[in-house]
């Protein structure tokens, strides 16, 4: 289900709805049988569904919530030309010559165009932004946050006062709302997204563990085809409803991780 769909089933009032209500139906439709359970694909395949030229969303900051299987497989397939949507670009230091999460793929040069909020520890992406080999978008962070969450939420944008009269204004509109200058941010989305939660039941509700949640939840709302990394698969039924993160009707395939260190 694309998030247009899952827009128009949710509206306003999805809160309540998908963290407590769809679960608890999920659990109830799996006593009946007739709960769909999500496809479980290898890492491969995940890789697989991105096509040259999409644009991706990662979770994570700085690697910590990482589908970490999934970024070695996208780096196997290497598809290029891509755009990624992610809060960092995580870690490459040319002296150690330590690489993780993200920053595999953008040493493998996947990425055409990138949007973060930060890049300070990955020298090899502050290298292709000066060389104009990749387009670096530098975006503050909690803007980056609700660009997503607007996305999601099939919204046109947000209001933000973060960057009137800095550089990021250049080329946004300002919208002055009782006498108070803000940026229209327009939403992100993305054809992909590939999540990772600590735990996860076949139906696809997922729940992150601590800060790796970070920005997995809103990107799971923001995209085309959802892909969830999940580190321990269990039954429908096993997980609190309260506990649910990210709702079942938001993923379309699972993985299971197999790789949980970079």
């Amino acid at each position: 289900m694309g998030c247009a769909e899952r827009v128009a089933f949710f509206r306003l009032d999805w809160s309540y709805q998908v963290r407590v209500w769809i679960p608890q139906v999920a659990y109830v439709y799996k006593q009946e049988g007739l709960v769909i359970e999500k496809p479980i694909i290898t890492a491969a395949e995940a890789a697989a569904k991105i096509k040259e030229g999409d644009t991706i969303m990662i979770g994570g900051f700085m690697a910590s919530g990482s589908p970490y299987t999934v970024i070695d497989a996208i780096k196997e397939t290497a598809p290029k030309g891509l755009t990624l949507i992610c809060t960092d670009t995580a870690t490459h230091n040319f002296k150690t010559n330590v690489v993780n999460g993200i920053g595999i793929l953008v040493a493998n040069k996947q990425f055409k165009k990138i949007f973060a909020s930060h890049i300070g520890l990955n020298q090899e992406t502050q290298r292709q932004m000066n060389s104009g080999e990749t387009e670096v978008e530098l975006v503050p962070q909690g803007s980056l946050a609700e660009k997503i969450r607007a996305g999601g939420a099939g919204l046109g944008g947000i209001l933000t006062p973060t960057g009137v009269g800095t550089e990021v204004q250049e080329g946004k509109q300002v919208i002055t709302v009782d006498n108070k200058a803000y940026l229209l941010e327009l939403p992100l989305t993305a054809d992909v997204a590939f999540v990772k939660a600590k735990k996860g039941d076949k139906a696809g509700n997922l729940v992150y563990a601590g800060t790796a949640r970070n920005f997995n939840p809103m990107m799971a709302t923001a995209a085309k085809l959802v892909v969830a990394e999940v580190e321990e698969l269990v039954e429908i039924g096993e997980i609190d409803p309260n506990d649910v993160h990210t709702a079942s009707i938001f993923v379309d395939f699972i993985v299971k991780a197999e790789k949980l260190d970079m």
